[in-house]
This record gives C-alpha cells, sequence and structure tokens, in this order.
C-alpha cells in the first residue's frame, strides 16, 4: 500500500500511540480527497499519512488539502513538513526513509518546539525599472564603446536595486528580530519589488510580532506589506532533511 505523507510529528503528542504499532485513524481530520488521516507511528516519531493511488488527483486543492492537514497537527504538536506531493510506495520505503533520517527529524524538532512561522510580503517601487528597460529595448550594438558603457550603467542600476532591497530587509529584520528568516526578492508584473520575508518567531510571541507589524506598515509608508501567520515552519526545516526525504520517497514532480 502506498502512502501520501503530510508531516512528522512527536509521538509523545498523540498518547494514544502509545498502545499501538500500527497506524491509527486522525478522526478528526480529512486528508487528500477527503481520504481519511492516519499516525503512523516509527519510533519515538509518528508520521501523518493517507492512504495513496496513483489515480488521486494532486491538482491545486489536494496541495491546499495537503497544508490544512499539517495546520491542523501544527495545533497539537511541532511538525516538520513534507513537500506536496511526496508518497512512500510501501510501508517498508516510508519505516527506511524515517529510520535513516531519524537523528536529523528529532534534531529538527527540538530545534522547531514552541515556533512558528509568520509571512511578510512588502512591496516597493523598483527605484530602476524604466532605467534598466531603456537599456535592455534600445537597440544597441553588441560591441563597442556604447555597448560596454549600456552594460556598465545597467550594472550599476542592478547594484542599485539590489542595495534598496537589502536595506529594506535589513529594517524588517531589525523592527521584527526574528530568530530566523528566509527572504526572496523578485520583480512583479506591475514592475514593483516583492520581498518575500519568513520569520521564525517563538509562538508565545505571536501577538507581539503582530503589534509591531501594525507599527511597522504605519511608518514605512514608501511600501506595502501584507502579514499571514502563524504558520508551520515549512521554511526552517533542515534542507538536508528535505533532499533526503525527496531522494528516499516516490514524489510526484509536482513543486509546493
Amino acid at each position: 500500500m502506498a502512502w501520501y505523507a503530510y508531516c512528522i510529528t512527536e509521538k509523545q503528542a498523540f498518547p494514544e500511540l502509545l498502545r499501538h504499532r500500527k497506524p491509527i485513524p486522525m478522526e478528526s481530520v480529512a486528508g487528500i480527497q477527503g481520504n481519511q488521516v492516519f499516525l503512523y507511528p516509527a519510533s519515538d516519531l509518528a508520521v501523518i499519512v493517507s492512504e495513496h493511488s496513483p489515480i488521486d488527483n494532486l491538482n491545486q486543492k489536494a496541495a491546499m488539502d495537503h497544508a490544512r492537514v499539517i495546520a491542523d497537527c501544527f495545533k497539537m504538536s511541532t511538525v516538520l513538513p513534507f513537500r506536496f506531493g511526496t508518497v512512500f510506495a510501501d510501508d517498508d520505503s516510508l519505516r527506511r526513509s524515517i529510520r535513516s533520517n531519524q537523528r536529523q527529524f528529532v534534531t529538527n524538532i527540538e530545534r522547531l518546539r514552541g515556533k512558528a512561522e509568520m509571512h511578510l510580503k512588502v512591496t516597493l517601487d523598483d527605484c530602476c525599472r524604466e532605467q534598466i528597460r531603456r537599456f535592455t529595448t534600445e537597440t544597441i550594438p553588441a560591441v563597442g564603446r556604447e555597448y560596454l558603457t549600456n552594460l556598465r550603467e545597467t550594472a550599476t542600476l542592478q547594484r542599485e536595486r539590489s542595495t534598496k532591497a537589502r536595506a529594506v530587509s535589513v529594517q524588517m529584520h531589525r523592527m521584527f528580530a526574528p530568530l530566523a528568516e528566509e527572504i526572496s526578492c523578485k520583480r512583479t508584473d506591475s514592475g514593483k519589488m516583492l520581498l518575500d520575508i519568513a520569520h521564525l518567531i517563538d509562538h508565545k510571541g505571536v501577538e507581539r510580532y503582530q503589534n509591531k507589524y501594525s507599527s511597522a506598515s504605519q511608518s514605512m509608508k514608501d511600501c506595502q506589506m501584507q502579514l499571514s501567520g502563524p504558520w508551520p515552519p515549512y521554511h526552517f526545516v533542515h534542507r538536508l532533511t528535505r533532499a533526503q526525504q525527496q531522494q528516499q520517497a516516490h514524489s510526484h514532480a509536482v513543486s509546493a
């Protein structure tokens, strides 16, 4: 039997597992395609799974169901989310993966216990959009002085753009003082710059973080800010753990 995997959690968070060695149903949680969700005991850990069939459609709704199951489990215990689309071919492959990575899983659970992820989206004007667009759309010879000048000026503008994004991210870090952070920056179709920021914080500090967000959104008039969370710590599960999960599990080619 194939198992669809949602997350790993602590066995001790579910006392009913202490009397069982086989998977037991989680009555209050429904998984992808409405499938029954099970607690699968594995040493000191529990894997949250549901039965999987190749005909199960891992579409956008399934991705939302995947996240919902993890969020429900996060209310009860520390969780290590699996990538959406992770499927173990049978009991043996699931047990082997957990056994071979158990030390890493336990370490991550200890590291993330009592922590939550807050997600900030910060949109700001691209200070260099028009200049870079002009340099990249004008017809300029691929050789010669004009070409080299264009390269230098474009590189300078790119540095200015990076400097502005970095300055905002540093300001966010100082204001929110997270335990850890993950930041990405990209340009939107409307020509803005979007900073996508994940902050790891103590779960008991969520209200304080939300108050800081209210102050920041009022003081930073040149930025548009959007906050969501608290979430399970998706961005802060050790990268090695993710890589090993993907190598040892049969995973559908669906990005999270």
